[in-house]
């Protein structure tokens, strides 16, 4: 193999950076100094001088800290799936001075793919802050590059539970409405013509007096899709202000985010190919939630 491949898939490092290194004479076969295109044999002695650890985090803009609540549900030399606590970032972003899900990775020790925006490496989808639940992260270059494929190509199964203002009719069907940054408040999203083709699925598992708990699969991803578009539909997820929820209702339920949780990630593992599948329990303030709407 060539010096950047090889060293990329030994190291976990991108080819841009191994390439980066052999050309400051970084890299050496047998004592020699070697190019990134040169080729490696079996049975040679390879010697390669890392950057300093502050270089390698250059990308991490935001605290990198051990984040409450993060938990890691799988682990390997490709990915690592995660369940995100509410009030965690996916990723650094300019505004936002929160812990990240990729800054407590790294507090873990965890290294995750250089692939990727600088702020953002390995993140392969995001979690709004607000929105708890089961999250991949690639770890391997590989990876990074067979999860992104999946996500464009909708073989990734993403399925998310809200609980929604009153009762959806019909109690079971698909929301098929183009969403784009609202005309008027761009830190919000809506329905509008000429927005980005956004499908949303939908499925009653149980219906109380003012609100209904969904299961939810969605065939695109969206900034804000659910949120935006059960409220287009004016069934709000309950505690969510910003699109319309009854703030006495969020009080009741003693909510200050908005109930939609991601339930389980299904997805070919980048390695192999095999099913995968995840699952995340509901976090303490849904579930109490949840709890008082049965009552």
């Amino acid at each position: 193999m060539r010096v950047d491949a090889g060293l990329s898939r030994l190291l976990g490092l991108s080819r841009t950076v191994v390439a980066t290194l052999a050309e400051e004479g970084r890299v050496a076969v047998d004592g020699r100094a070697a190019g990134k295109s040169d080729r490696l044999a079996a049975g040679g002695w390879l010697e390669i001088e890392l950057p300093d650890p502050e270089r390698e985090s250059d990308g991490i803009t935001g605290p990198v800290e051990v984040v409450a609540g993060l938990t890691i549900l799988h682990e390997d030399d490709d990915i690592v799936v995660v369940d995100k606590p509410v009030g965690v970032a996916a990723h650094p972003s300019p505004g936002w001075t929160g812990p990240t899900v990729v800054g407590g990775l790294a507090a873990l020790g965890v290294r995750v793919a250089t692939s990727g925006a600088a702020e953002r490496q390995g993140i392969v989808h995001r979690l709004d802050a607000g929105t708890t639940g089961v999250m991949v992260v690639a770890k391997s270059e590989s990876a990074y590059s067979e999860l992104k494929r999946a996500f464009k190509e909708r073989t990734v199964d993403k399925r998310y539970h809200a609980v929604v203002q009153g009762h959806p009719d019909p109690s079971r069907g698909t929301v098929d409405a183009p969403i784009d940054r609202h005309p008027r408040h761009d830190w919000r999203f809506a329905v509008v013509e000429g927005g980005r083709p956004s499908v949303t699925h939908y499925d009653t598992i149980e219906a109380f007096r003012a609100a209904s708990l969904l299961d939810i699969r969605l065939e695109t991803g969206r900034t804000h899709q659910i949120r935006v578009h059960f409220s287009a539909m004016r069934h709000p997820c309950v505690g969510d202000l910003t699109y319309g929820a009854d703030p006495t209702l969020a009080k009741r339920l003693h909510l200050d985010r908005q109930w939609l949780h991601a339930r389980e990630l299904g997805f070919a593992h980048p390695a192999d190919g095999r099913r995968v599948e995840f699952t995340s329990p509901y976090p303490a303030d849904l579930a109490r939630a949840l709890d008082l709407l049965q009552d």
